[in-house]
């Protein structure tokens, strides 16, 4: 008995597991936006278990901010935190814009070819927008100038800031859409310092002020009559 009784944690547990993961890529992918009602029952016929290993995927997910469950009301995605997102975004632009600058002459000319493609990619999908693939090329765009940087211990740092953006924002693209052609012209002149072998400090600034730029379009997105 002891032993059935252990299998069934177990197999309870790689379940809750299975479902913690897809719920929260979800989430911070933005597929789920703040105020997304979870409805467990739904969840558990979707994944093909029963009602427990949902509730502990729920339970996670609460305890990580993720999620906030009100009795009577249910589960719900949380909204964005916005004294988190502004520290977190002013966290990474002065990360992030260091780290692009110390990456910036490292970086071969077969990445900038790929970091002009992403940048190309991003222009071509504002013609249809959907910010949760926008957010997804943006993402990969300043990863890769980050790339290079030599410094193991900042890139540390920034990668860290990354995770807990992702956890705070989901897609800062769906409440300022028309930040997203400002941020495409944006990653064009910091390109266009990279290649010309500007000092590290132009690009320092440009990118800090890049991301800076961004957080401020959340805020006053935030500020704006009926927001």
């Amino acid at each position: 008995m002891v032993s059935s009784a252990k299998t069934a944690s177990a197999k309870n547990g790689s379940k809750s597991e299975a479902v913690y993961g897809a719920l929260r890529e979800r989430i911070t992918s933005g597929a789920f936006s703040p105020g997304h009602r979870l409805v467990l029952g739904k969840i558990a016929e979707e994944f093909g278990v029963s009602a427990v290993p949902v509730r502990e995927a729920v339970r996670k997910l609460e305890a990580e901010g993720l999620v906030d469950f009100e009795r009577n009301v249910g589960a719900t995605v949380t909204g964005i935190d916005q004294h988190a997102y502004d520290d977190a975004m002013e966290a990474l632009a002065y990360l992030e814009g260091v780290a692009t600058s110390l990456a910036a002459p490292h970086l071969t000319k077969t990445e900038l070819k790929r970091a002009h493609k992403l940048n190309q990619q991003l222009r071509e999908s504002t013609e249809n927008f959907d910010p949760i693939a926008f957010t997804s090329l943006n993402q990969q765009f300043h990863e890769l100038l980050c790339s290079k940087c030599p410094n193991t211990h900042l890139l540390t740092l920034v990668n860290r800031e990354w995770s807990q953006l992702s956890a705070i924002r989901r897609s800062t693209f769906s409440f300022v859409p028309g930040r997203a052609q400002t941020s495409i012209a944006e990653h064009e002149h910091i390109l266009t310092l990279i290649s010309d072998g500007a000092p590290e400090h132009e690009i320092e600034l440009a990118a800090r002020l890049h991301k800076l730029g961004t957080r401020r379009a959340f805020d006053e997105s935030r500020q704006a009559p009926g927001a």
